[in-house]
């Protein structure tokens, strides 16, 4: 028989809040955490903001030992650490502090490119002669599973612990990757998630591309506009999120919190093919992503009380909703929609994991997050759905059943169905 899969454990480690209490409040309150980045300006950036979560020395020092620490140079670890340990202790578990790992328990935890500082302050040690003094962890800060391997370090995971890697969907992928696991009975727990490094090394490329908004240095938590007839780019952003996933049964055997149910998904890819190419995606592909999620979740279009977006705040905003349009097949009752990235920018591989985060957020307290600098709609928008779908304002409202997409560069798609546990 197979498994429920329930959320009993969150964490966040956004531009606009690293804790699950700060970042709630950001998403209610429509707070943007995108913010002007000097260093970009100095290196001749168009784009010279972006959205970077905010970490003390402090609480540094609450998720490493000195030893980590030390030579530290990888934000997409730190975000990845902090997340899902904050995740981790949110669902209950204890950190195997025994010469036992934790068995039922395992990790899929996703990026994109980590340790780009690591690599630069590598490369100029090795160009100028000087490769001993490379320091112990260079390969583990650099290496895409160094994430994953530090979480399976620090908390004693013992069943599979691995990384994941397919550019914007990547977070969702990592989710349904770890549903599918519980499903089969392969394991009670895992932790989920994804993170993305901050900085001109990772941010730079996009810039050369000419897609970020470069207008809007001056005044950046504007910057970020997704569904907007202004908007002229994505903003690039960073951080992490984590969720517990657990086996129903085992939820309740422990009686903890459980956020939301997971009710299955999808994952495809157009083939770039068609309209379909590295960077745009095949709309068939796209549709295909939806209405197989609702098959897999056995639930009809019409139980979606509200979407999750991937909804970048480029021009393709308006076909990302034209595809929810034709897969949906809800002429009159199309449900509410909305972006997290005007309040955080696009967080590219940590994206994914951010918003099914507040995605679940929003199911567990009854609310809908605002569409943030998005006052006036895009027309093209307005000529599929009403200007009421997109709420502008936090609507408190119960919400049975949410859709959170991801669609990342390569043609690739993911689709999961979160539903209120009761």
């Amino acid at each position: 028989m197979k498994k429920r899969v329930v959320i009993t454990g969150l964490g966040i480690c956004a531009p606009n809040g690293t804790s699950i209490p700060e970042f709630e409040k950001a998403l209610r309150t429509g707070k943007s955490g995108v913010t002007f980045h000097p260093q970009l300006k100095e290196l001749n950036f168009s784009c010279q903001i972006g959205g970077k979560p905010s970490i003390s020395e402090e609480k540094l020092a609450e998720y490493f030992t000195p030893l980590q620490l030390r030579g530290l140079n990888s934000s997409g670890i730190v975000y990845g650490v902090v997340s899902g340990t904050d995740a981790f202790k949110d669902a209950g578990l204890e950190i195997a502090e025994d010469a036992s790992p934790d068995w039922d328990t395992g990790i899929i935890f996703g990026t994109g490119i980590l340790g780009v500082d690591k690599f630069r302050e590598a490369i100029h040690l090795i160009d100028a002669g000087k490769t001993r003094r490379l320091g112990s962890t260079s390969v583990i800060q650099t290496m895409a599973s160094g994430i994953s391997a530090y979480l399976g370090g620090i908390l004693g995971c013992g069943n599979q612990v691995t990384t994941n890697s397919s550019a914007c969907t990547t977070g969702t992928e990592a989710l349904l990757m770890g549903y599918e696991r519980i499903k089969a009975g392969k394991a009670k727990r895992m932790l989920v998630g994804s993170c993305g490094d901050n900085g001109p090394y990772v941010w730079g490329g996009f810039d050369a591309m000419r897609i970020l908004p470069g207008n809007y240095n001056d005044n950046p938590e504007e910057a970020s506009r997704p569904m907007s007839a202004n908007a002229t780019g994505f903003v690039p952003g960073s951080g992490a999120g984590a969720l517990i996933l657990e086996d129903l049964e085992s939820a309740l055997e422990r009686g903890v919190k459980i956020y939301a149910e997971v009710l299955g998904g999808e994952v495809n890819s157009g083939g770039q093919r068609g309209e379909g190419s590295m960077t745009a995606a095949n709309n068939e592909a796209v549709q295909r992503c939806i209405t197989g999620a609702l098959i897999n979740s056995s639930i009809s279009a019409a139980e979606i009380d509200s979407i999750n977006g991937h909804l970048t705040a480029t021009s393709k905003d308006s076909v990302e909703i034209e595809n929810w349009v034709k897969a949906l097949n809800l002429e009159n009752d199309f449900p509410y929609i909305n972006s997290l990235k005007g309040m955080t920018g696009h967080c590219l591989s940590a994206s994914g994991s951010m918003e099914c985060v507040a995605s679940v957020l929003q199911l567990d307290k009854g609310f809908i997050f605002p569409n943030i600098n998005c006052e006036e709609i895009h027309p093209e928008i307005l000529d599929l759905i009403s200007e009421g779908r997109i709420p502008r304002k936090t609507i408190e409202k119960p919400i049975n059943i949410l859709a959170k997409a991801s669609f990342g560069f390569g043609d690739v798609n993911a689709v999961v169905i979160f539903k209120k546990y009761n």
